[in-house]
């Protein structure tokens, strides 16, 4: 009996003990917002200055890479990457100085919206008789600017690597593993069909494992006891897309100020302008 505990206390000392209790610390929770550390850099970009809010639409923001999640076991027919990069080009857009920069379109949904209105004029037709002037919808507002996009490359397990030991029946390993993804943005101007900008950021994304066990034999060799703990640590795909096309805006959002397609006021809070340049 005394060798089982010492085994056992061997066993969660390797690992800490902490694999249950990270385990159910994720039952039952509530959801949450998760913020990327690039969303308070966006917030922090000054106001334009003396211009109006830029009318700008986003279209579809596609997934090129065509790969599809890993198994061993069978074919997957899941995406590795996310399918609804538009939605977070429209939220980091709108982030921008909390909201005073664009004026975002749109356009994702534009069938909807259409149907929307036909079918408010078609009602209004009905039991109104007529259209009257005082109830015409206005016309949709058309955008100056198009932001296109998308993710161009994810490579998985570009780096891997571990370390372990064992010593009489006691064993320790760690294991790391690092994929790539690559996103794509660019600016066009509807009226002439220039693209004014364009840039390409690549975000890493990490796992992390650790873990130890523990064998022995018990009863002069006749029983044999096994032990095994460990934790593993992977940052979501989808946080990584998401940071990549905030960090791909922030750049967009600079380069356009070196070319003179805007400006913005100077914070005259020290060290805030270079805060979101970082």
């Amino acid at each position: 009996m005394f060798k089982i505990l010492i085994a056992i206390l061997l066993g969660c000392s390797l690992s800490g003990c902490a694999t249950n209790k990270d385990i159910e610390g994720y039952k039952g929770k509530l959801p949450f917002i998760e913020a990327t550390t690039t969303k308070e850099k966006l917030r922090s970009i000054p106001k334009l200055d003396g211009q109006p809010k830029i009318t700008i639409a986003v279209y579809r923001f596609s997934d090129l890479t065509g790969q599809r999640k890993p198994s061993t076991k069978f074919s997957q027919l899941s995406t590795a990457v996310t399918q609804g990069g538009s939605t977070f080009v429209i939220d980091a857009l709108k982030e921008v100085s909390n909201g005073d920069w664009f004026q975002v379109l749109e356009r994702e949904g534009l069938d909807n919206l259409i149907k929307e209105r036909q079918l408010i004029r078609s009602t209004r037709v009905e039991y109104d008789g007529e259209a009257e002037v005082g109830n015409i919808l206005k016309p949709l507002t058309f955008a100056g600017l198009l932001i296109e996009g998308s993710i161009v490359g994810y490579d998985s397990n570009i780096q891997s690597g571990g370390k372990g030991a064992r010593y009489l029946g006691i064993g320790i390993s760690e294991q790391y593993r690092v994929d790539q993804v690559t996103v794509s943005m660019r600016i066009v101007a509807v009226q002439t069909g220039e693209i004014l900008l364009t840039t390409q950021v690549t975000k890493t994304i990490a796992s992390h494992s650790k873990g130890g066990d523990v064998f022995t034999f018990l009863d002069l060799n006749t029983k044999a006891l096994e032990l095994e703990s460990g934790v593993a640590v992977n940052e979501p795909v989808t946080y990584a897309i998401r940071t990549a096309i905030e960090y791909a805006i922030l750049d967009l959002i600079k380069t356009g100020k070196d070319k003179g397609y805007w400006k913005y006021k100077e914070n005259k809070v020290k060290g805030l302008h270079e805060k979101w340049k970082q």
